[in-house]
Parts: structure tokens; sequence; C-alpha cells
């Protein structure tokens, strides 16, 4: 059996909109190209705006997909798009913030049988995947409890990590229960043993976080899930 070549040179879709006065923005081609220097390989990113990714043959060709935070986004359905792709085509993931919530939802739609899965954000109506967090995670840094034996503990070498957050909203506890029943599997809690992290087990490297670990770029220090994704995206 003949293996496939080690790529050298990787392509990355960065989905969302960009804005230069979002944090983590500012963040993820630091990470990305630190990641990119550690591994002795490169790595060529797109930002792709939401308005224009209406197909999933806009991905075709890339070896990576980062849903990127930063929501409500222009357009929800590039990002349910930019999910679904990734998903379905074994091409590694990364969803962080609104990434992460976005793909939650997907999942639900799609895998689940939840087809009006809604998002408190932007939906009036519908099961809500995504609602208002008990209290908000705007600039707030906490702990987070890692499963072991994942691809997030992993890519740490820990199981346990200190990260970041800037965001409002957070898993349901109705859709909370429901994720046992599947395969995509909460990897990641708070103290409180609010879900953080999942990730689907029958993918190569599908890994969704609340918190974004891409900050750490902006204090020189690596991001392992980074370079997690890029190892993957080598094949």
């Amino acid at each position: 059996m003949e293996l496939s070549p080690v790529k050298n040179t990787l392509r990355i879709a960065l989905v969302g909109d960009y804005n230069p006065d979002v944090i983590a923005h500012q963040a993820i081609p630091l990470a990305i190209d630190d990641a990119a220097a550690v591994l002795d390989l490169t790595a060529d990113y797109d930002w792709l705006a939401t308005p224009e990714l209406t197909s999933p043959e806009d991905l075709v060709g890339y070896d990576a997909i980062w849903l990127v935070p930063a929501s409500p986004y222009k357009n929800a359905q590039a990002a349910f798009i930019a999910s679904r792709y990734a998903r379905e085509n074994s091409v590694p993931f990364l969803g962080t913030c609104g990434g992460f919530q976005h793909a939650l939802i997907e999942y639900a739609r799609n895998v689940l049988g939840w087809h009006d899965a809604a998002h408190a954000e932007t939906d009036a109506e519908g099961r809500m995947v995504i609602a208002p967090l008990s209290c908000s995670l705007v600039e707030v840094t906490n702990a987070i409890e890692l499963r072991a034996n994942t691809l997030i503990a992993k890519a740490y070498g820990r199981e346990e990590i200190v990260e970041g957050y800037h965001c409002n909203y957070g898993v349901s506890e109705d859709f909370a229960q429901e994720l046992e029943k599947g395969d995509l599997r909460v990897t990641g809690w708070d103290e409180q043993g609010d879900i953080r992290a999942v990730e689907l087990v029958t993918h190569p490297f599908f890994v969704a976080t609340l918190f974004q670990h891409e900050r750490a770029a902006l204090d020189g220090r690596p991001a392992p899930l980074v370079q997690a994704m890029l190892r993957a995206a080598q094949g």
C-alpha cells in the first residue's frame, strides 16, 4: 500500500468576517505562522467572508477549515456550510467561540435531527442549542478540565488548562443532555461543569472550543490546537 505524501504547503480557509479590531482576528495569523514554523511547513490562509461563501464547492482544495470568532456572522449559512463540509469530508476543522457555537447547531440540525436548532443571539424561535450564559465570559480567563486521551488533551499534553473567552453565549442545558447520544463528544468543561470544548470522535481532527486559545500567540506563546490542526492537515 502506497502512503500519501506529507504536505509541506497547506491551504487554510478562515471562515468569518474579518475585523482588524477583533482581538482573536489579530491573533489568528500569528498563531498559524508560529505553528507552521514549529512544524517546518508553509501555511497559506485565506479569509473567506461569509457573504461570499455560498456553496461547499467554495471550500474545495483547502487542507483545513477554521470557523473563526466574531459572530453573529453576516451570513450564518456560510458557517453551517463550512462546518458540514469539514465534518462530512474529513477535512481538519477548528471552531472557536462563534465557530464552536455554529458547529454545534449544524451538528444538531443535520445529525441529531434538531431541524429547528437555533441560536438565542439571532433566532426568536426554535430549540435553542446556544443560549445566554448565566455569567458573561467577555474578557474572562478560567480553568478548563480536559477529557483524557482526546485530541485536545493530547495537543496540550495535560488535562487542565487556563484559557480566555470573549462571549455571552454557550451550550443550552437541553442540548448538553443530547450531546452524549452522538459522536460529537464533550471533551472540555469549566470548573462549574459547563461545556467548553467538543470533538468528533469519528473524524481525524474536528475540534471546537468556546474559549479563544489562539490569543496565546499575542503573548508569544504557542497555540497547541493550531499546531494540532496543521499537523492533521499535513496528512
